[in-house]
């Protein structure tokens, strides 16, 4: 049924275009959204759309043409002014024509359908106005030259194959990603959210606009008002238009993209009028930086105004929190959990963000909880927990990290506050990795939670990755079960372990918990078992114990410091062990622990946190501990300082032996390059971990700030670094000549020398010249070359033998000449002096020297070489050749 209206008209702008005979208009904007008319064109009818499913009603697919209908207006009229007047209404439904501008002189929009041949013009043979005519007229000449539908076309090429649901938003993104692609606005959600048409194959997408967030039409009160007057503000520049859209990722079923007007961005539009604010982890890396720079500076600028959103805005005081900081990692604690040594020595626990470590499906809930056995251990009973533990051990353990904090998760029911951070490693992003590798999975937020990880698209395209090559848990077969026994409680169980742990000698193993300075507790891969590990050879002050409702027991003087020592060195790191044997009451193993080659019973003593034990027999390792011991009661080191040596007149008696007596202070070495005239260059085995770290640190350094080839101009005497040729890696050297393009440099921590083109030395960085040369030069003490150049070549293959690279050996310095120490060199397995070795094999000659405190040493090495001479050895094979060197021999230093 009709009401009749008075003829008026009316001028506003085209919002919408809902088909190809209805048009929204909305009245010419003043303060606010305005009111809006939705128009049904008279006398015509339109093809009509597809549908999607809402609610109970089925998808439909369009009628031929209806799109070519639709788009014809949309690209005629959206955003204009135009004229329209409403000539009646049906069932809610207003009736009436529209014409393009401020007047009616020209067609109007009714008449241009239809001579288009985009639309039918109704029959009414009743009332044939001169409208209705006009209509049938331009209708009947349409048909005669086959425009539009009523062409010769096929129908079917007129019909879009509209994909309104994407089965692989990933996939879509893969393909489509980064790069921009045509797109029709269809709806806006909210100012910033959209759904639109990615043309030419009509994917129907929901886009959350990329690095910004407007508040949502569900807020309360004022947000709500800004929520309302954000939409229209979009709808009023987007709605209906044509504009490029570039898909960086995806959020929960959303996609996340930019949207590219040629008019600007709206999204700096919306953050330059305080509609917005910038979110970070949807500031996708694919985002220039320029970009995501006009971004916050929009934010800045609205801020500054107090524009909106930031209507009470006040800029913040310094901040208390630091977002950004470098650490050593200490511990793993769990999958996603890390602890972190800042650089200025604090110790932090912090969170890996949007990740969630692997999870036993079976005890998920409060209910299942008391499902759970006695004996239950979330590290080796959860599949892959061990695996994603072991990953991070391996990769962060002991080096040097970049932690940004991403957002603090309140503290909430029984579980405290927890930081959540991005940790990388050069430029590796661990969490990324980890969920790669299908060690993790992403956390699936609410879509308007934003306390994420900054790279959380990123997070989200390696976790589907890992479904696609069902990594980890995404495997459906072949799920690691851990049956690891634990032995360190269970006499007879770890007895049954003994002999073979004993036979093997060196064994890999995993420092898993430090209870006190020298006991460990242990995992060994061998044995597939966990024991409780003594360190032979010292005793350590005991550490005071916490007890689970008891409180904390007393400790030992030093107790604390040497918990803290073996925890700093050990704790979740590979190490070698060899077992001699167990403590006659109780599980526990005893024997060596060794973390990349230091003795950690020697270190332990030489840092005055141990006493060597009484009942150590003398042994490879005896010396070394006493040579410790004694350099750590001379430095009145922590257990040392307060002891007050009671037998004066026997450290009288000491002193006096010294003056004739020689010296032996052994130190452990390694030797890293000998020379032709039998100098060597000797690492000290206790400074290998600052050593490692440094170069580390170093390598790191450079990785993430490569320096130039050839812009580094090298002078001699210069400290610089430079990458060796044999395995490509960066070391700290000395700038011994420069000769055009060729350097030669000293690689001052291992003592060899290379000439390398200018391109493979750069600068040192800042810091990493504070450190000493870790490669000293020592002379082999008491031996000399013979003048024979065969002899003397067989000689120092000989010595570099016995002193190759890796081995441990003990050095001590007898004396020196021009400011070079002069040593000798034992093998710290046999004993053995190399220099005599040499000597008794008929390498070496002896070198006589007048000092009275070598006078035993000189003994023996002249009884290796009468021994050499009778068994005619080596050089002496033709006789006695010290005859052409009476001169010479017995010249004193």
């Amino acid at each position: 049924m009709s009401t009749p209206q008075v003829v008026s008209r009316k001028i506003g702008i085209v919002k919408q275009i809902v088909s190809g005979d209805t048009i929204t208009i909305r009245d010419q904007p003043k303060d606010g959204p305005p009111p809006e008319k939705t128009i049904c064109l008279s006398n015509i009818i339109a093809p009509k759309l597809a549908r999607r499913t809402i609610g109970n009603s089925d998808e439909t697919k369009d009628e031929p043409y209806a799109w070519e209908a639709r788009e014809f207006l949309r690209k005629k009229l959206i955003g204009e002014i135009v004229t329209f007047v409403e000539e009646k209404t049906i069932n809610n439904r207003t009736y009436g024509n529209v014409w393009l501008g401020k007047d009616t002189s020209g067609p109007s929009v009714a008449e241009q359908l239809v001579a288009e041949g985009l639309v039918s013009v109704k029959s009414d043979t009743r009332n044939v106005t001169p409208e209705l005519q006009r209509l049938q007229d331009l209708e009947n000449a349409a048909k005669s030259v086959e425009k539009g539908k009523w062409s010769s076309e096929p129908l079917s090429a007129h019909i879009r194959d509209i994909k309104w649901t994407i089965e692989s938003p990933r996939g879509l993104v893969d393909r489509l990603g980064g790069k921009p692609v045509k797109a029709v606005i269809e709806h806006v959600r909210d100012g910033s959210t959209v759904r639109a048409f990615l043309l030419p194959d009509f994917y129907y997408v929901t886009l959350d606009m990329a690095g910004i967030r407007c508040p949502k039409l569900e807020a309360e009160s004022e947000e709500k008002s800004l929520a309302k007057e954000a939409q229209f503000y979009v709808e009023s520049k987007l709605l209906q238009r044509t504009v490029d859209i570039i898909l960086y990722s995806i959020n929960s079923n959303n996609f996340v993209g930019r949207i590219i007007h040629p008019r600007g961005d709206i999204a700096e539009l919306l953050l330059n009028s305080g509609f917005a604010e910038c979110v970070s982890w949807s500031m996708n890396n694919q985002m220039k930086a320029d970009v995501l720079k006009q971004y916050q500076s929009a934010e800045k600028s609205a801020k500054d105004k107090q524009l909106r959103r930031w209507r009470n805005y006040k800029p913040p005081t310094a901040s208390l929190e630091v977002s950004e900081f470098s650490g050593i990692v200490t511990e793993i604690a769990n999958a996603d959990a890390i602890i972190v040594k800042s650089q200025s020595g604090d110790i932090k626990k912090v969170f890996l963000s949007s990740i969630r470590p692997p999870r036993d499906k079976k005890f998920q809930g409060e209910e299942c909880k008391t499902l759970k056995p006695k004996d239950f251990r979330p590290l080796y009973d959860i599949p892959w927990m061990f695996e994603a533990r072991e990953f991070l051990r391996k990769k962060l353990i002991g080096k040097l990290v970049k932690v940004s904090i991403d957002y603090i998760q309140p503290a909430k029911d029984n579980y405290p506050e927890k930081t959540c951070c991005t940790i990388t490693i050069g430029k590796v992003n661990i969490a990324e990795m980890m969920v790669s590798k299908g060690l993790a999975t992403v956390v699936k937020y609410r879509q308007n939670d934003d306390q994420r990880s900054i790279h959380y698209s990123e997070l989200l395209a390696a976790e589907s990755k890992a479904e696609k090559s069902q990594y980890g848990l995404h495997a459906k077969k072949d799920v690691p079960l851990q049956r690891i026994r634990d032995v360190s409680n269970d006499p007879a169980a770890a007895k049954s372990h003994l002999q073979s742990l004993k036979r093997a000698r060196e064994i890999k193993g995993v420092v898993e918990f430090v209870t006190s300075g020298s006991r460990v507790k242990l995992f060994v891969p061998k044995e597939y078992c966990l024991i409780t590990f003594l360190l032979a050879g010292v005793k350590a002050p005991r550490a005071p114990r916490i007890t689970p409702g008891a409180g904390s027991g007393e400790g030992e003087p030093y107790g604390e410091e040497a918990l803290n020592f073996t925890r700093e060195h050990c704790l979740q790191k590979d190490v070698d062990i060899q077992v001699e044997n167990m403590e006659s009451k109780g599980s526990g193993f005893i024997g060596w622990l060794f973390v990349d080659g230091v003795n950690i019973s020697v270190a332990l003593v030489e840092e005055g946190l141990a006493v060597v034990s009484s009942f150590l027999e003398q042994g490879e390792h005896y010396k070394a501990l006493k040579a410790a011991e004694e350099r750590a009661k001379a430095k009145k080191l922590n257990i040392w300082k307060d002891r007050v040596e009671i037998e004066v007149e026997a450290e009288k008696v000491e002193e006096d032996k010294q003056v004739v007596e020689r010296k032996i202070n052994y130190q452990e070495v390694v030797v890293s390059e000998t020379t032709e005239e039998l100098h060597f260059y000797a690492q000290a085995v206790d400074q290998r971990n600052t050593f490692e770290g440094l170069i580390s640190r170093l390598r790191q350094e450079l990785a993430e700030n490569p320096p130039l080839p050839g812009a580094y101009n090298p002078r001699r005497g210069d400290l610089a670094a430079a990458k060796f040729t044999e395995d490509d890696q960066w070391y700290r050297v000395k700038i011994e000549k420069v000769s055009g393009p060729n350097v030669n440099v000293f690689y001052i921590d291992y003592g060899n020398r290379e000439t390398l083109n200018v391109t493979r030395v750069a600068a040192l960085p800042p810091g990493f010249g504070n450190d000493k040369p870790f490669a000293s030069e020592y002379i082999l003490a008491c031996v000399k070359l013979p003048q024979d150049h065969d002899y003397k070549k067989m000689a120092i293959e000989a010595f570099r033998e016995d002193v190759v690279t890796g081995k441990t050996l003990l050095l001590n310095v007898e004396y020196k000449v021009n400011n070079i120490p002069v040593a000798t060199l034992m093998d710290s397995v046999t004993n053995a002096d190399i220099g005599k070795g040499l000597i008794s094999y008929g390498y070496l000659l002896v070198e006589k020297t007048r000092d009275k405190r070598l006078k035993q040493l000189m003994v023996d090495y002249k009884a290796a070489e009468d021994e050499a001479k009778k068994s005619r050895s080596n050089i002496w094979e033709y006789g006695d050749i010290t005859e052409d060197d009476a001169k010479e021999f017995g010249v004193g230093r």
